[in-house]
Parts: structure tokens; sequence; C-alpha cells
């Protein structure tokens, strides 16, 4: 099945009827889509384009791999095999499944040439901005769990909001995705660490317990001697 996004429907591909479903599925945000992308297109410059790109920077699959990369050799330095199989499920894991969701759904770019742009694949949804929202949002999984003070906590939490917003809006900017493209990604990687987190947290059980606890020796029964009892003297 081909889909594709007109102005205000989710509709398939012009194929034959016997090789695809016709489908329709309302988008009630498509005014908005079209009223950004074509905004941001028609106030676009140099300098705010390099800019943008920059932030995409944040998003791309070089980056990306870089630091899993990093991360993956650390884990295995630290032997840390539960955090390893976690970050490698939920960061590419999630990433190719928002390939498959481009290929299904099919929906073409908002720009597809132009001065600013030459984008190549489907739009639906940001394959930049789920990246940005599995890497960022895994470290942050990462790293909340030892830290107590309630203020280090939401700067961590904030720090992930903010890398995932300047990619998102700079996909957007650039005339790469929709907003809901953007939107999507987001909810979709969101969705997809917390269901890692779930599904990971038996083996984090089993792994954190044997560390936390520390070693009961057995007990070891020690031999009482019997004694006499004591016979009271009586003084006259």
């Amino acid at each position: 099945m081909c889909l594709s996004f007109s102005p205000n429907f989710v509709t398939n591909a012009p194929l034959p009827l016997q090789n695809c479903v016709a489908l329709g599925v309302a988008n009630p945000l498509a005014g908005v889509d079209h009223g950004l992308a074509n905004w941001f297109h028609g106030h676009l410059t140099s300098t705010f384009v390099s800019v943008l790109r920059d932030f995409a920077e944040f998003g791309a699959s070089e980056w990306i791999s870089i630091v899993l990369a990093v991360l993956v050799l650390v884990f295995i330095w630290k032997r840390r095999w539960p955090s390893l199989v976690t970050l490698v499920i939920a960061v590419p894991g999630g990433m190719l499944l928002n390939e498959l969701l481009k290929i299904a759904v099919h929906r073409h770019r908002p720009f597809v040439d132009g001065w600013f742009v030459d984008w190549s694949g489907y739009s639906f949804a940001s394959g930049h901005t789920i990246g940005a929202t599995l890497l960022y949002g895994q470290l942050a999984l990462f790293v909340l769990p030892s830290i107590k003070s309630r203020r280090w906590r939401a700067l961590v939490i904030s720090t992930a909001a903010l890398f995932v917003a300047l990619v998102g809006f700079s996909r957007i900017a650039l005339g790469a995705h929709y907003f809901t493209d953007v939107v999507g990604a987001i909810v979709l990687g969101v969705s997809w660490l917390m269901f890692c987190l779930i599904a990971t947290k038996p083996v984090r059980r089993r792994v954190a317990v044997p560390a936390i606890l520390p070693e009961i020796p057995a007990p070891v029964l020690v031999p009482v001697e019997a004694s006499e009892p004591s016979t009271p003297v009586l003084l006259d």
C-alpha cells in the first residue's frame, strides 16, 4: 500500500485499484502545516538557513552515530550490558521503525527542491527529530536515576527537550518537513522510549539488586560449653 498526504487528507498514491487500497484520513492540522511551510519558505535568507542547518546537525544521523559509538565503547568497558542493550534497541531500533513508517505513509515533503532545499526521501515522520528525541531522551533516562536534586533533574529534562525542539524547528523552517511530521516524530520517539524502558525493567532489576545488596555471610554455629550451675554459699 502506498500512502501520501494531500492538503486535507491522507490518501493513496495514484496507482491501479487492484494494486493499492484507497485510504483517507482527515488531517485537522493541514492548514497549520501548509501555512508554516509557506511562511518560512518565503522568509528564508542565507544567514537564517546557515543557523537552521547548524541546529539540524544535532539530529543528523552522522552525529547520532558518533555519540552512539562512544556510548557503546563506554558501556562495553564498564560492562554495563543492560544499558548497552537498551541503547541499541531504543535509538537505532526507533530510527528503523521511523523509516518503515515513512515508507508506509509515503508523504511527500513540503518543498522537493529550490534555492534553499534539496531533499530526498519521504516526509512523515521527521527522521532528524525522532533521532534527536531518541538520543537525548535516552541519555536523560540514563542520567536521571543518579540525580537526587529536583533542580538538576529539571535541568536535564529541559536540556534534552531544548535539543529536540531546536532540531524540530529547524526541519520545519528549512522546508524539509511539515509541522505534523515533527510532532509525529516526537510522539513516536517518546512512545518508543517508554516501551523500551518498561520492556527492559526486569533485566535492570536483576542486575541492580546484587550490586546494591551487600553479601551476607552464612551464619556460623558456635558451640557453647555447658557450665555447672553455681551453688549459692550460705554465710552463718
